[in-house]
């Protein structure tokens, strides 16, 4: 048999409640001893609870809790695990490959039938996303692993404005999935607060001997959340607008992250919103841009500031394709 068979069987045995000893095992398996203890090691480093009792009546044998515990997933536990990996893989988990080799271990040791049944929900399921490089997968590993061990990494990070900022020390709590990108969030040891920052403008990344605890109940996905939504205990920043449309229209404005936080009141072809005034006049305009004239918007200030944002965008446009057609005569002429 091979490693992986033999594995599995020591495992049977032990399950079995009886306490053996590498000798024993090693007789029932028709190997040498010295594989046993490699066996055994590989099993302990799987997570496997064995526990190793000297003396003349010692041996090997797994926790109790362990022995009770299914030793096989079941088929609706099979395709969960299945269809988490296509959702990380397309997601840029960055220990994706791991789960991937999870997944290969189901595989193997699954019948026809339900290897068939199992490649039949994987191809079921599709996810798009953007592309992830393989530089900022290596960022995230580094990021996730960072995390988990308390070690505090050095940063360099673009924000995209051609600002020369320098490295800095962070400590990273964790890293959010949002919207198909990738955001670490943590101490920023160069502006002395938590702050957040996507993975994709990182720059570089560096390992530190320096450590750090992560504050206690701390959750990145909440402090994420927290800046990107209004401040909804302020209530001089808010402004009440109201949205007409068709139903089906409203539905869909109503799924986009911010108008789902603030949303007030919802009748079928009217909807009311609680937003952030700064918002108004930055980021709302161009979320309601793809709906064009299929909204009635019920608030001066928004209205205005649509009415400014597409003015502008029309002239951007409108002397773009100026240039464009001046081009075209001046190569015709030529």
């Amino acid at each position: 048999m091979g490693k992986a068979d033999n594995m599995l069987a020591i495992l049977w045995m032990l399950r079995s409640g009886k306490r053996m000893t590498a000798g024993q095992l090693a007789g029932e398996l028709g190997i040498h001893v010295r594989s046993v203890y490699r066996y055994i090691d590989s099993l302990c480093a799987s997570g496997v609870p064995i526990v190793a009792d000297s003396g003349p009546s010692g041996g090997y044998s797994i926790l109790s809790r362990f022995k009770d515990s299914p030793l096989l997933f079941d088929h609706e536990e099979q395709r969960s695990l299945i269809h988490a990996s296509v959702f990380a893989r397309e997601a840029g988990y960055p220990h994706s490959v791991a789960l991937e080799r999870a997944v290969g271990k189901l595989k193997q040791y699954a019948n026809e039938k339900q290897l068939d049944l199992l490649e039949r929900h994987e191809q079921g399921l599709s996810v798009i996303s953007p592309p992830i490089e393989d530089k900022y997968q290596h960022f995230l590993r580094m990021l996730e692993d960072a995390a988990g061990q308390g070690q505090t990494l050095r940063m360099a990070y673009d924000k995209g404005k051609g600002d020369q900022v320098p490295a800095r020390l962070f400590d990273p709590y964790g890293i959010v999935y949002w919207k198909g990108n990738w955001y670490a969030v943590g101490y920023c040891g160069y502006r002395e607060d938590i702050r957040s920052f996507r993975v994709d403008r990182m720059t570089g990344l560096h390992a530190t001997d320096l450590g750090f605890h992560r504050p206690a109940a701390f959750s990145a996905r909440d402090f994420l959340l927290s800046h990107l939504l209004p401040n909804e205990g302020d209530s001089r920043s808010m402004e009440t607008v109201l949205i007409r449309g068709q139903e089906q229209v409203l539905n869909e404005l109503c799924r986009h992250w911010l108008f789902g936080h603030a949303l007030a009141e919802r009748q079928p072809e009217t909807a009311v919103f609680r937003l952030d005034s700064a918002l108004l006049s930055t980021y709302v305009p161009y979320f309601l841009m793809p709906y064009s004239t299929s909204l009635t918007i019920e608030s001066v200030p928004l209205a205005r500031r649509m009415a400014e944002a597409c003015r502008t965008m029309a002239e951007h446009y409108g002397a773009m394709l100026t240039n464009l057609e001046l081009r075209g005569e001046g190569e015709e002429d030529g």
